[in-house]
């Protein structure tokens, strides 16, 4: 996070990360949530206006952002970018593009309660993994990360990897993802990849500060990183991380793990014991 006097200003150190993502052979690159908010700068401490400027951004964003994954041969989830959908409701949404550039909206299931009061996000009602030349991948914006069905129905429908840009104004907040995430990875057998907004932002509404440690999780148990964290960022620092993430060990955990939890789960059970809405 940091203001900008123009857009090829903040798009610039963009291409920059996504150009070194590329370079070093990832195959993925995953920004924070949020990503935007440096081109509504100008827009002031009015919730309003910042939902008008950032909306007035999402066509070019969107364009940008796949023409960078497919002039790097690399697939970009671009955050996340607040904007107003073709009914004017106010959207959280996370783009995942392809390196052919085809685009996937990826919205936010669970707003915060600042993000409903402040700027009247709503949370949307769909949920699907997008198919890559890697494997499904799934998404969940922040919040959603906090939530366990979320991420055992993306790993159902065939995730392995699972990316969670967030933003959080504090050490609690981002303890809260990277702890519900180290569960997600855990319970389901799967990765997680985190990115976190860090720096501080003059004249966006709710966006002043920001706390954020990014990392990259995998199951814990012998063939994986140890404490289960593959890759970790300093706190608040900006920088990028990087980590070779084996899916075959995924499946090696799942048959012959220390434990099992992805094969031991009790469907049967839950569905007599479930008592959600």
């Amino acid at each position: 996070m940091r203001n900008v006097d123009h857009r090829d200003a903040f798009y610039a150190p963009v291409e920059h990360y996504v150009s070194i993502a590329a370079g070093y052979g990832c195959d993925f690159v995953v920004f924070p949530e949020m990503m935007t908010f440096p081109l509504a700068a100008a827009a002031g401490h009015d919730p309003v206006a910042t939902m008008d400027a950032l909306t007035g951004e999402t066509p070019d964003f969107r364009d940008r952002m796949s023409a960078m994954a497919r002039r790097h041969g690399i697939h970009v989830i671009a955050g996340s970018h607040l904007t107003r959908d073709g009914d004017g409701v106010g959207r959280n949404i996370s783009y995942l593009c392809l390196k052919d550039g085809t685009v996937h909206d990826r919205p936010k299931l669970h707003p915060t309660p600042d993000e409903h009061a402040v700027w009247g996000i709503e949370g949307a009602d769909t949920l699907d993994v997008v198919e890559t030349d890697c494997g499904p991948v799934g998404t969940l914006i922040c919040y959603d990360s906090e939530f366990p069905e979320l991420g055992r129905k993306l790993v159902e429908d065939g995730a392995r990897l699972i990316f969670v840009p967030f933003m959080t104004d504090t050490r609690a907040g981002t303890m809260r993802v990277r702890l519900c995430s180290q569960a997600r990875a855990i319970e389901n057998q799967c990765y997680m990849a985190l990115a976190g907004s860090c720096g501080t932002l003059r004249g966006v509404v709710n966006a002043d500060i920001n706390s954020a440690r990014s990392a990259i999780f995998t199951p814990c148990d012998l063939p994986f990183a140890r404490d289960g964290i593959a890759a970790e960022a300093e706190w608040n620092v900006e920088q990028i991380i990087f980590a070779d993430l084996d899916m075959a060990r995924l499946d090696w955990a799942r048959r012959e793990g220390a434990v099992r939890n992805w094969e031991d789960r009790r469907p049967d059970l839950y569905a007599s014991i479930w008592k959600g809405a």
